[in-house]
């Protein structure tokens, strides 16, 4: 592979693979109201915060880290007192206990303000920090840490939009430019050729996932999915094979991070859960098969970029569920680590497709743990199928023959067809 495109590989896994602590939809929020009170250089009295749709859904029942609550409140409220902007999707992982009073404080008394904005952009947080006659507003738009827009009382401190282009315009070109070199064929001879010590950085990854699902394993949080199936395996209910471990060690994972857990892990594409059921499963088959490191380098790098090419034709965020996105990267990771090539991994990305496309997103909350579970499942089994040489026919549903044509299909479903399906999941979550 050329030594630019294979740059570009890299690049984008440096910027879409990246260390998170909490449910990225809050902490963009915390984000948001950190850099706010940076800006103000003074405390905020009182926070107002605006947020899309799916940033209201997916913070509304999900732990804050560290706080034992659930919520964007607490979530603005801790990032305006002890938030480190600089810290990023990190932004909390300095607070102290003193943080955490003032910010319930801070929310029992209805200081912090979190509501919701009637806007078509799925990814969107808008905080204002007030002090008196001052304020500063702060807005992220389209990815969990791009502020796009500061100010400071009467001036504009930073403005990235122009607000003459149309967001719609704006999404192509950068969907374009991401098409230009992610395809799956692209994606397999990169991962196989790459000089192993440009990805061995992927390895901080299993570093810290394996970190929080011990912690999962160990701990009782949340739904205890991770612990209920290990605890079942030690007992000889379940079989210690593949996809039990697999399921196991990656619902742990969830289940501590989407119940607060004060734990950092590594993110995909802006959502730690998807980091978790991207890395994990591939992490277990790899120390069951007893695979080298560099296999096991390989096989992130595969299904790390896999998920992330699905993600930039079905946006940051849909009523699709992102584990269908990252338990299709790691099918097609695990497969490779089973000795598949490529016309295996095409199979095990098809099955995968054709199998939990559906899966719908109703929020953030320790429930995921089911869901991630569900999808770690299905991607051992379509890598089972897909080194037998076994896949989906083009004539059955979205399949297309074509894989690159699969992906478009799966993304029009999730952003186009399931739209209504996302409104209503809100309707139903806000009206209980």
């Amino acid at each position: 592979m050329d030594c630019c495109d294979c740059k570009s590989f890299i690049d984008v896994l440096k910027k879409e693979v990246v260390p998170a602590l909490g449910c990225t939809e809050p902490i963009a929020v915390a984000l948001a109201t950190a850099k706010a009170r940076e800006v103000l250089g003074k405390e905020a009295e009182r926070l107002e915060v605006y947020v899309s749709p799916n940033i209201y859904k997916n913070g509304m029942g999900v732990g804050i880290p560290g706080t034992g609550s659930t919520g964007l409140d607490i979530a603005a409220a801790l990032g305006a007192i002890g938030g480190k902007a600089d810290a990023v999707l990190e932004v909390l992982k300095d607070t102290s206990e003193q943080d955490i009073k003032q910010a319930k404080e801070m929310v029992s008394q209805k200081l912090a303000q979190v509501k919701l904005k009637k806007t078509d952009i799925k990814l969107y947080v808008e905080a204002i920090c007030f002090n008196g006659k001052d304020f500063a507003k702060v807005i992220i738009k389209d990815n969990h840490s791009n502020i796009v827009f500061v100010q400071l009382n009467d001036d504009i401190v930073l403005k990235k939009d122009d607000d003459k282009k149309e967001k719609k315009e704006k999404k192509e070109k950068v969907d374009s430019e991401d098409k230009r070199f992610l395809s799956v064929k692209k994606i397999y001879d990169f991962a196989l050729s790459v000089d192993i010590k440009d990805i061995e950085f992927l390895l901080e990854g299993v570093r810290l996932n394996k970190n929080i699902a011990k912690e999962g394993l160990n701990n009782d949080y949340g739904l205890k999915v991770g612990k209920t199936l290990a605890e079942s395996i030690k007992k000889g209910i379940l079989a210690d094979d593949i996809q039990n471990y697999a399921m196991a060690l990656t619902a742990a994972a969830s289940d501590a991070r989407m119940d607060g857990c004060m734990m950092s892990v590594m993110s995909n594409s802006g959502s730690g859960n998807q980091g978790l059921t991207v890395i994990l499963p591939v992490v277990a088959v790899a120390e069951k098969l007893k695979s080298n490191q560099e296999e096991l380098i390989r096989a992130l790098a595969l299904a790390n970029l896999i998920a992330i090419h699905i993600k930039s034709y079905l946006g940051r965020l849909s009523a699709l569920c992102g584990c269908v996105v990252a338990s299709a990267g790691a099918s097609c990771g695990i497969t490779y680590l089973m000795g598949g090539k490529f016309e295996n991994i095409v199979f095990a990305l098809k099955n995968m497709i054709g199998n939990i496309t559906g899966m719908i997103c109703d929020g953030a909350k320790t429930g995921c743990a089911l869901k991630v579970s569900t999808g770690v499942s299905a991607a051992i089994q379509s890598a089972l199928l897909a080194i037998n040489g076994i896949e989906i026919s083009e004539k059955d549903g979205i399949i297309h023959q074509d894989v690159e044509e699969t992906i478009k299909n799966i993304a029009k479903i999730g952003s186009q067809g399931m739209k209504q399906a996302d409104e209503l999941i809100l309707e139903i979550m806000t009206s209980k």
